[in-house]
């Protein structure tokens, strides 16, 4: 094993998976913040594009096996409630002979709701607004409880998200990292 990492950091939209990511990629040098939804949007064409999602994914996993072979951590943030799919980002990390660490990030449904809404008002990128926009049309709130229980059934190391610092710090204990 090459003793690199993929951090793979999980849950439903607004929980603070790219914040946390952008975070642990800046206090640890190395580290390759590899964030799919980013990836997305350098498609052309990808919002009206519905092949884009399966095949930047294909690509990030490319990405994420060759970095994982130099000896650095990945760390990802990126929704995925699917077995089936969690399981090739495993297959990603153990061909590059790495570990795959899937981080669930937890809070109540409630919370879950609220933070989406709060980052609905505060959308600040391309991606953001269409993520939103997706959830909505898929449901909107309903579709957010739904997606959270199915994560919930999810193995993973639990991680609950509370406010930016505390969370951080349960992450880096949860990985083993002095805090």
């Amino acid at each position: 094993m090459s003793g690199a990492r993929l951090i793979h950091l999980n849950g439903p939209p607004g929980i603070g998976k790219t914040t946390l990511a952008r975070r642990y990629a800046v206090e640890h040098p190395g580290v390759l913040l590899c964030d799919i939804d980013v990836l997305r949007t350098m498609i052309g064409g990808w919002q009206d594009d519905d092949g884009a999602a399966g095949r930047v994914r294909t690509a990030a996993l490319a990405l994420v096996t060759g970095y994982l072979t130099t000896g650095y951590d990945v760390v990802l943030p990126q929704l995925v409630a699917r077995h089936d799919q969690l399981g090739r980002f495993a297959a990603a990390a153990r061909e590059a002979g790495a570990e795959h660490i899937h981080v669930m990030l937890t809070t109540d449904p409630e919370t879950v709701v609220r933070r989406f809404h709060a980052r609905d008002d505060a959308a600040y990128d391309e991606w953001t607004s269409y993520a939103t926009g997706f959830w909505v049309a898929e449901g909107g709130d309903a579709a957010l409880l739904t997606v959270s229980a199915r994560l919930d059934a999810l193995p993973a190391v639990r991680v609950p998200s509370t406010d930016p610092e505390t969370t951080y710090r349960a992450l880096l204990v949860a990985l083993g990292e002095h805090v």
